[in-house]
C-alpha cells in the first residue's frame, strides 16, 4: 500500500506492507488525512518516532477480527492513543487511553499512523462519523475534541469573560468550539486574515496590537506555542482566575512565575480530548473548519502537502486517498 514513512528522512512508499488487524482491531480504509504541527515536530526527531506518519484521520471501516462486525462499511475516525489494557491500570479502567503509560499512539509512539491507504486501531477508540459530517470535517475532530477538553476540566460559567491567544489553527478552532457552547470569548492574535475566519461564525475577535494588556479575564487560552504568549496570557488572567495551557512552550529563557503566586492563578494543562462530544458538535453544524483548509493534497502528493503545511500562512493542509 502506498504509505508517508518517517525514518531518519520523509518518503513516500509505494509498496508499504497492508496491516494486518489484530484480535478486537479493525481495517480502515482512509478516505482523509489532516496533517498536523506535531507531524511536522517528528520529522525534526520529536519523540524519535520511526514509521508511518499522521494521526487524524476518517476512513471506512473494511474488517474486523472479533465477533462483533457491525463497525464495518461504517465511517469512522479514531482517537489517537489506545491503552495496554492490564486490569491494574487505573486509566485504562476509566477509558482514560491517553494517560495509560503504556499507550500506543497513531503515528507518533509505537504505532503506524493514517499517512497511508489503510491502518489498523483497536474497535474502542473508533467513533462512528454521523451521516451530515463531511470527510472534510470529520477530520477536524481530533482538534477539535482536544479544544473541548477545556470543558471536560474546567466548569466554565456563562458569564465568565473567556480569552484565547493566538490565531493558528489550534487557537481558531479552540475559540470556534468555546464560541459554538453560547460561552463569552475573544480571539486574539497577530493576523486579521486568521481573525476574520472566527469573526464570520460569530467570535469576538481582536489584533493582539489593538487589545489592552490587563488582569481582568476569567479564563484564558494560551494557543501560540510562544514564551511570549505565555507571559502576555499570564498578564491577561485576572487574580484566581484560570490560565489554560494548550501548546506546548519549550524554552531556556527565565520566566517570571511570581504573578501566578501573587494572584493565586490557577495553570492548567490541556491536551487531548474525547472524541463523542466533538463529534456530537459537527453534527450540529455549529461550527464549520472550511476555511481553516489551506489545501487538498492527493496521497501521491503527500510530500508536496508536507511542504505546503510548512508555509507561513498556511493553516491545514489535508490528504485525499
Amino acid at each position: 500500500m502506498k504509505a508517508l514513512v518517517f525514518d531518519k528522512e520523509l518518503k513516500f512508499v509505494e509498496n508499504y506492507e497492508k496491516p494486518v488487524p489484530q484480535k478486537g482491531e479493525a481495517l480502515v480504509r482512509v478516505t482523509m488525512a489532516g496533517i498536523c504541527n506535531t507531524d511536522y515536530e517528528i520529522t525534526k526527531g520529536y519523540m524519535g518516532y520511526v514509521g508511518i506518519l499522521g494521526h487524524e484521520a476518517v476512513g471506512v471501516v473494511e474488517d474486523v477480527n472479533s465477533d462483533d462486525k457491525s463497525l464495518i462499511g461504517k465511517r469512522v475516525v479514531p482517537e489517537i492513543s489506545y491503552g495496554c489494557k492490564e486490569p491494574d491500570c487505573e486509566w485504562c479502567a476509566k477509558k482514560n487511553y491517553r494517560h495509560c503509560p503504556n499507550r500506543h499512539t497513531l503515528g507518533i509512539w509505537r504505532k503506524d499512523g493514517v499517512f497511508a491507504q489503510y491502518f489498523t486501531m483497536p474497535v474502542e477508540v473508533l467513533f462512528e462519523v454521523p451521516d451530515n459530517v463531511p470527510d472534510t470535517q470529520a477530520v477536524f475532530v481530533e482538534p477539535l475534541a482536544a479544544a473541548l477538553e477545556i470543558n471536560e476540566q474546567l466548569h466554565i460559567k456563562p458569564m465568565d469573560e473567556v480569552v484565547v491567544l493566538g490565531d493558528g489553527k489550534l487557537g481558531l478552532i479552540t475559540a470556534l468550539a468555546l464560541n459554538a457552547q453560547n460561552l463569552n470569548v475573544t480571539l486574539v492574535g497577530k493576523h486579521q486574515n486568521k481573525l476574520d475566519i472566527a469573526r464570520a461564525q460569530g467570535v469576538n475577535t481582536s489584533l493582539l496590537s489593538n487589545f489592552p494588556i490587563e488582569k481582568k479575564y476569567n479564563v484564558v487560552v494560551e494557543a501560540t506555542g510562544s514564551v511570549n504568549g505565555f507571559e502576555t496570557s499570564l498578564a491577561l488572567t485576572k487574580p484566581r482566575g484560570v490560565l489554560v495551557l494548550k501548546s506546548t512552550v519549550a524554552t531556556g529563557k527565565e520566566l517570571n512565575l511570581a504573578p501566578i503566586v501573587i494572584d493565586e492563578i490557577t495553570v492548567l494543562g490541556s491536551r487531548c480530548g474525547q472524541f463523542p462530544p466533538a463529534l456530537r458538535l459537527l453534527k450540529s453544524e455549529k461550527v464549520d473548519f472550511s476555511p481553516l483548509i489551506s489545501g487538498i493534497y492527493s496521497m501521491d502528493d503527500a510530500e508536496k502537502a508536507f511542504e505546503k503545511n510548512k508555509e507561513k500562512d498556511t493553516l491545514k493542509v489535508l490528504l485525499k486517498m
